[in-house]
């Protein structure tokens, strides 16, 4: 038996998606930028996956702009912002656990003169309301934070915080990073006070190497990429038209049935949560319940470096995360697992299971069964 719970890395691309991809690719092929028949079919698949979106989002088609995904579509917010705000200030705020494709960015931005304000967060990942309002001042231009953490699954209190972000700094931007998020949970940025909001594809049953940024009308960031002035010259390049199509398939489907698949994964989440607690030396970090993620579990096993488990693990076809990045190479600690305080011995002893609509409970069972196993017997190889 196979067990893939490594969904927040990448899904399955859903049925409805590659069908629509591979007609585009083999049959409207245009450049949408053309200006015959071909093209404006190739324009035509654009324009209805901008209708898909906004509808999941509750907002305008021309608040949508296509990327190449989660990075490009959180670097286009972070560099854009601080582009189009430079005058106003030069004060950033983001979190200590953001992804690499927010702190990377935020580090280049120090490098370049600006303030960076890193947010701590408390023992289940949250960001800490009292550190925001503290950090806020007349200088702060941009406000970064994800809506659900890609290796714990805590979801941050993005609307009390855009709350206090436009009341303390209301020249400031707030960019919320929802690639774990969208999809799976419901996110309306206006109503939410959002100026920004990423998005990834292959995170939503959609491809590889596409993925959108919102940007609320009048945001007034800059653009990153310059060249043909695609997208309204907000991002230059010819669009892929068939993963843009096929991305906004997946949206519409995921959509349908948000609560019904949120719901089957809170099931799942709490069964695995409550079987493997069971095993001793277990522990399981972040928030229970539905102040959690319904797709993401962060496990701990003491005494069991993170790579040995997810390897045993593989051996035995459950494909899983390490919960800390490493490599033989250039090994490096959790910043988000560092950030919540972990036990030393546990920050390299952390593996992530991810789920999706498609995951089963025969496959939860098959995982618990073998970490049951696994665990015990490679902890007494543990060097003391």
């Amino acid at each position: 038996m196979e067990a893939y719970l490594d969904n927040s890395a990448t899904t399955r691309c859903s049925g409805r998606a590659v069908e629509l991809m591979v007609r585009i690719l083999s049959e409207d092929y245009g450049n949408p930028s053309s200006l015959h028949s071909m093209g404006a079919r190739a324009e035509a698949y654009i324009k209805e996956a901008k209708k898909k979106i906004a509808r999941t989002l509750k907002a305008s088609e021309k608040e949508i702009v296509f990327t190449s995904g989660g990075t490009e579509s959180n670097n286009l917010a972070i560099f854009g912002s601080a582009e189009a705000k430079k005058r106003a200030g030069n004060h950033i705020v983001t979190t200590a656990v953001e992804h690499a494709s927010v702190a990377q960015p935020m580090q280049r931005l120090e490098e370049l003169g600006y303030r960076v304000t890193y947010l701590p967060v408390d023992a289940s990942g949250t960001v800490l309301r009292d550190a925001l309002e503290d950090a806020l001042d007349e200088e702060t231009i941009l406000v970064s934070m994800m809506h659900v953490n890609n290796e714990i699954g805590t979801i941050e209190p993005v609307e009390a915080a855009a709350e206090l972000i436009h009341k303390k700094a209301p020249h400031a931007l707030f960019h919320v990073d929802a690639i774990q998020s969208y999809g799976k949970l419901p996110v309306y940025p206006k109503k939410a006070g959002i100026d920004l909001l990423s998005v990834s594809g292959h995170k939503i049953h959609g491809p590889k190497g596409v993925g959108f940024l919102y940007i609320r009308d009048k945001a007034g960031i800059k653009p990153v990429l310059y060249g043909g002035g695609q997208q309204k010259g907000m991002r230059s390049g010819t669009e892929n038209v068939p993963a843009i199509a096929a991305l906004g398939e997946a949206a519409a489907e995921c959509f349908e049935g948000l609560f019904a698949n949120a719901e089957a994964m809170y099931g799942l989440r709490e069964y695995f949560i409550r079987e493997a607690l069971k095993i001793p030396g277990v522990t399981v970090n972040g928030k229970m319940g539905r102040e959690a993620a319904p797709h993401i579990v962060s496990v701990s096993a003491e005494g069991v470096r993170s790579e040995v488990l997810l390897h045993s693990l593989e051996e035995e076809g459950i494909y899983v995360s390490a919960g800390s990045a490493c490599s033989s190479n250039k090994p490096s600690v959790s910043r988000t697992l560092a950030a919540i305080g972990l036990k030393k011995e546990l920050l390299d002893a952390t593996v992530r299971f991810s789920f999706c609509r498609d995951t089963t409970k025969e496959e939860i069972e098959y995982a618990l069964a073998r970490l049951a196993e696994i665990i015990p017997f490679r902890r007494k190889f543990t060097r003391k």
